[in-house]
C-alpha cells in the first residue's frame, strides 16, 4: 500500500513543481517582496545628496535648535542662513540643484505653526508630513517652554498601554493584530488554492479518462489519498520558500532602505516584532489541518463532475464553509474571547482561520487551540470516509451530475 501511495504523491508533487506555474509563482512571490525594497531605495538615491540638504532660515530666534535637530533625526543634513537677502543666494542655489530647498521659519510659525518650504518639486507626502511634525513640535515647545525628555514624549504623541482582565485571555498589540489578521487571510488563499488543485487534478484525470486505467492497479481510496498527500507536499514547499525568502529579504533589505530612507526609521523595529518560530509552526498545524479537510472535499467535488462548469456550481457550498470565517475574523480579533468568536473558532471547518486568529494573538487558551485541533483532526477522518465513498463511485460515473439522493446512495453503498 505505501508503494501505491508513494507513486501517486511522487506523481502528483513532482508534475507540480516542475510545471511552469509553479516556478514563476515560487520566484514571483520574493521578487515581490524584494521590489518593495529596492524600489524605495532607487527613488530614494535620485539626486541623495541635494534632497537631504536643507537650509534653515530662522527669522524667530529660538526655533533653529529643535527644528534642526527634528531634521536631523529624519535624515536630513542641516545648513543655517540668516539675514533678510539670503533667500536670494537659497533660492539660486535650489535652482541649480545644489540644495534640497530650504525651510523659513517667521512669527506665523510660532503662532500658527506655519512656515515655507521652498524647493523645486513638491516633496512626498511622508515628508511633507514629517517636515509638518517637526515644524509643530518645535513651535509648541517654544510656546510652552523646555520640559527636557518629558515634553518630548508628550509631543510624540505620547502612550496607552493597555491591560485586559479577563477569563483565559490576554491583551495583545497592534502587531499582533496585524500578524494574526494577514496569517489567516494568506490560510485562507493557500487552503483554498491547493485544495482546488485537488479537484482540477481529479477532473482532468476524469475527463480524459486515465483514471479508469490508474483505478486498474490501485484503490480509489488510495489514488485520492496520493493526491491530497501530494499536492499538500507542493504547499508545503512553495510556503516554506516564501518564507526563508521574505525573511531574509526582510533581514537584509530593512537596513539598505533606512540608509536611503531615513524618514521610514519605525520599520528597524520590524524585524524584532516578526513572528517566530511558534508562529510559524501553529501556521503548519492549521494549514495541513485546513487542507486536509477541504482538499478531501474538493477530491469528492471533482469525483461528481465532469466539467469546469459543473465543478463551479458544485464548489459553491465549500467555498463559503472558507468565506464565513473570512468574514468573521476582523471581529474574531478584535474581540477574541466573545461568546461567539470563541464558538466560532471551534467550529472544525471555521478553525483553521478562526482559531489561527485567535492563537497568533496570543488571545486563545491552551486547551482551546487543542480541542480544535482535535476537532479538526476527527472531521478529517470522518471527511475522508464520506469522501473516499463518493470519489470510489464518482470518479468512474459520467453524464448527469448526482443529485443529493444519489449522492447518499453512493455513500452508503460504497
Amino acid at each position: 500500500m505505501k508503494g501505491v501511495v508513494g507513486a501517486v504523491i511522487r506523481r502528483e508533487y513532482l508534475q507540480r513543481v516542475r510545471s511552469r506555474w509553479f516556478v514563476i509563482a515560487t520566484i514571483a512571490g520574493p521578487l515581490l517582496m524584494l521590489g518593495l525594497m529596492i524600489v524605495p531605495i532607487l527613488i530614494a538615491s535620485r539626486g541623495e545628496q541635494a534632497d537631504r540638504l536643507v537650509v534653515v532660515v530662522d527669522r524667530t530666534g529660538v526655533l533653529h535648535d529643535r527644528v534642526a535637530e527634528g531634521l536631523e533625526r529624519a535624515g536630513y543634513t542641516v545648513e543655517s542662513a540668516a539675514g533678510d537677502d539670503a533667500e536670494a543666494a537659497l533660492r539660486g542655489r535650489v535652482e541649480s540643484d545644489d540644495l534640497g530647498g530650504y525651510l523659513v521659519l517667521d512669527d506665523a510659525t510660532i503662532e500658527r505653526g506655519t512656515a515655507r518650504f521652498v524647493s523645486t518639486s513638491r516633496p512626498s507626502i511622508v515628508r511633507q508630513v514629517a517636515l509638518r511634525q517637526i515644524v509643530a513640535q518645535a513651535a509648541i515647545a517654544a510656546r510652552i517652554g523646555d520640559a527636557g525628555d518629558d515634553l518630548e514624549a508628550l509631543l510624540g504623541g505620547g502612550e496607552l498601554d493597555f491591560e485586559v482582565v479577563s477569563d483565559g485571555g490576554i491583551g495583545f498589540d497592534d502587531a499582533a493584530f496585524a500578524a494574526s489578521y494577514f496569517g489567516a487571510f494568506i490560510l485562507y488563499m493557500t487552503i483554498l488554492l491547493y485544495a482546488v488543485a485537488v479537484m482540477r487534478s481529479v477532473l482532468e484525470e476524469k475527463s480524459s479518462r486515465v483514471v479508469e486505467v490508474v483505478i486498474s492497479s490501485m484503490r480509489p481510496w488510495q489514488l485520492m489519498l496520493g493526491k491530497i498527500l501530494g499536492v499538500g507536499a507542493v504547499g508545503l514547499t512553495q510556503l516554506t520558500i516564501w518564507a526563508a525568502s521574505g525573511a531574509l529579504i526582510v533581514s537584509a533589505g530593512i537596513p539598505a532602505l533606512l540608509a536611503a530612507n531615513p524618514q521610514f526609521a519605525q520599520l528597524s523595529e520590524l524585524r524584532e516584532i516578526l513572528p517566530g518560530i511558534g508562529y510559524a509552526g501553529l501556521f503548519a498545524v492549521f494549514f495541513l489541518g485546513g487542507y486536509f479537510m477541504y482538499s478531501g472535499l474538493y477530491a469528492a467535488v471533482g469525483a461528481m463532475c465532469n466539467t469546469d462548469e459543473e465543478a463551479q456550481q458544485a464548489q459553491f457550498p465549500v467555498i463559503m464553509l472558507l468565506v464565513v470565517p473570512i468574514i468573521f475574523v476582523t471581529q474574531v480579533i478584535n474581540e477574541p474571547n466573545a461568546p461567539l468568536s470563541v464558538a466560532l473558532s471551534l467550529i472544525p471547518f471555521f478553525s483553521p482561520i478562526l482559531m489561527f486568529a485567535r492563537a497568533a494573538a496570543g488571545a486563545a487558551p491552551l486547551w482551546q487551540v487543542g480541542a480544535s485541533v482535535l476537532g479538526m483532526a476527527v472531521t478529517v477522518v470522518a471527511i475522508a470516509w464520506v469522501a473516499g465513498r463518493i470519489y470510489k463511485v464518482g470518479i468512474l460515473m459520467a453524464g448527469k451530475r448526482p443529485t443529493l439522493p444519489e449522492l447518499w446512495r453512493w455513500v452508503r453503498e460504497a
